[in-house]
C-alpha cells in the first residue's frame, strides 16, 4: 500500500509566505439560528473566543527563526468565527516571513483576526497559567450514573429545583464533533451560577449527550448556555469550555449573563 492509498489526511500545500487570505471566517448567525438567538441585536450573553497558539513561529530581520506562544481573545458579538483549520493555515504562513519585532507581527496578527471576525480581537504573546487546585467545584465526572443516550444534545435532562443556590461544577467528559472534518472535539466545561439548583445527574446526563453530536465549539458554549437558561432561569449564568488543542490550537469559549466579569484565565490539565 503507498501513502496516497493510507486512510490518512491528505497533503495540504504548506504557506510559504504571510497570507492572510487563508483565514476563513464563519458567520456566527449560522449556529444561532438553530438555537433561535436574533441575528440582529442584543443577545442574551456576553462573552468571548479565547484561543491558545501553541506553535508561533516566524523570522526576525536577520533570518533567525523566533519561536512564541500567544493568546487571541475574539469577542463573542463579533459578527464571524474563525474556523480554526484556516487558523493554523495562517499561522504556518508566517514561518518563512521576515519581520521586524514581536509587535510588528502582533499587531498583524490583530489586524488580520480583526478583519476576519469583523471586531477588535486582542492578541498577547504567551499562555494563561494551569488550573490549580479547586475545592469549590462540583466535579460531574464522580457521579455513578448509567448513560445510553450520546445525541443529538438532549435538554430534557435538566432538571432544576426551587431552593436557589451559588454552584460551580465542571466535567471533562464533553465532546462534540467538528462539523467540517468530523473529528472530534474534546473539552472540559466549566458552568458558575446563582439560581435554583440544577440537578447533577441530569446536567451530566446532557453533557454527554453531545458525544456524537456535530457542532462548531462556539455554537456548542451557546447551546448549553441557552439550554441551561431556558430550562432552569438562572439569575447569572456563566459556561466555559476548555478544548484541547488540535494542531497546535485549542480554543476556550465563554458565554455569561451580560454583565459579568470573565472567569479567570487558566488552561486545564489536557491542554
Amino acid at each position: 500500500m503507498t501513502s496516497h492509498e493510507l486512510p490518512l489526511g491528505r497533503p495540504v500545500d504548506y504557506p510559504r509566505h504571510y497570507d492572510p487570505g487563508l483565514l476563513f471566517p464563519i458567520a456566527r448567525a449560522l449556529g444561532r439560528t438553530a438555537l433561535s438567538l436574533p441575528s440582529e441585536g442584543a443577545l442574551p450573553f456576553a462573552g468571548h473566543d479565547r484561543w491558545h497558539a501553541y506553535e508561533l513561529s516566524w523570522l526576525d530581520a536577520r533570518g533567525k527563526p523566533v519561536a512564541r506562544t500567544a493568546t487571541f481573545t475574539v469577542p463573542a458579538e463579533s459578527p464571524n468565527l474563525v474556523e480554526s483549520k484556516s487558523l493554523k493555515l495562517y499561522l504556518n504562513s508566517f514561518n518563512a516571513t521576515r519581520f521586524d519585532s514581536d509587535a510588528q507581527v502582533r499587531a498583524r496578527i490583530a489586524d488580520d483576526l480583526a478583519q476576519a471576525a469583523g471586531a477588535a480581537v486582542d492578541v498577547r504573546f504567551g499562555l494563561p497559567p494551569m488550573v490549580g487546585d479547586e475545592d469549590d467545584v462540583l466535579d460531574l465526572d464522580a457521579l455513578e450514573v448509567d448513560i445510553d443516550d450520546y445525541g443529538p444534545p438532549n435538554a430534557a435532562y435538566l432538571a432544576c429545583v426551587g431552593e436557589i443556590v451559588e454552584s460551580r461544577v465542571r466535567s471533562a467528559l464533553l465532546k462534540s464533533n467538528c462539523p467540517v472534518t468530523g473529528q472530534p472535539d474534546w473539552a472540559e466545561v466549566r458552568i458558575d451560577y446563582r439560581g435554583p439548583r440544577i440537578e447533577a445527574e441530569g446536567l451530566l446526563r446532557y453533557l454527554v449527550s453531545f458525544r456524537d453530536h456535530a457542532e462548531f465549539h462556539e455554537q456548542c458554549v451557546e447551546r448549553i448556555f441557552t439550554d441551561l437558561s431556558t430550562r432552569c432561569r438562572p439569575e447569572r449564568l456563566s459556561v466555559e469550555a476548555l478544548y484541547t488543542r488540535r494542531g497546535g490550537l485549542d480554543i476556550n469559549p465563554w458565554r455569561a449573563t451580560p454583565g459579568l466579569s470573565p472567569p479567570a484565565q487558566v488552561r486545564a490539565l489536557r491542554q
